[in-house]
């Protein structure tokens, strides 16, 4: 089978548009906690969201969360590395998922932040387990997404506990 002329600068360019996607450009190659990095990149896409109703912002999570497992798992194919720190699109989402529902206003942001670093960092259960058993793109995405949840859950304790 013969390729196209041209087919091998495509494969090149897609492949280096899904690693541009997933480290955020040059964000990802913070020399200092690219995740941290993401996760404040991830911000004023954060408070966008913020300005939707509860139904279209939880949709465009999960549209831009389903798109992101595609890109991360393409970036990690192209980099040959498992889960590579340089990828922090999946800090994005997860700041998403931690912020979702939530007023974004300085106190909330900042609490969601710090959560949503604690979890991601600590990886308590399950967070752990998923992040060493599941491979590819949704490997590297669940454990956000599931410090994402838990940090937007204990927002809400607080906001139980505290009203």
């Amino acid at each position: 089978m013969t390729r196209k002329p041209g087919a091998d600068a495509q494969v090149r360019t897609r492949t280096k548009t899904f690693v541009f996607l997933a480290t955020l450009g040059p964000i990802g190659y913070s020399p200092l906690a690219p995740g941290t990095a993401g996760s404040l990149a991830a911000l004023p896409l954060c408070g966008l969201i913020s300005l939707m109703r509860f139904g279209l912002a939880l949709t465009v999570v999960v549209v831009l969360v389903g798109l992101s497992v595609w890109i991360a798992h393409a970036a990690e194919k192209a980099i040959a590395r498992n889960d590579p720190p340089e990828v922090v699109i999946d800090e994005v989402c997860g700041m998403m998922v931690a912020l979702l529902g939530l007023p974004f206003t300085p106190g909330w942001v900042i609490g969601g932040f710090a959560l949503f670093r604690l979890f991601d960092i600590v990886k308590p259960f399950p967070i752990r387990w998923v992040d060493r058993r599941v491979p590819g793109g949704w490997g590297i995405m669940l454990d956000d997404i599931i410090a994402g949840v838990l940090a937007n859950g204990v927002l809400r304790l607080g906001i139980v506990f505290f009203s």
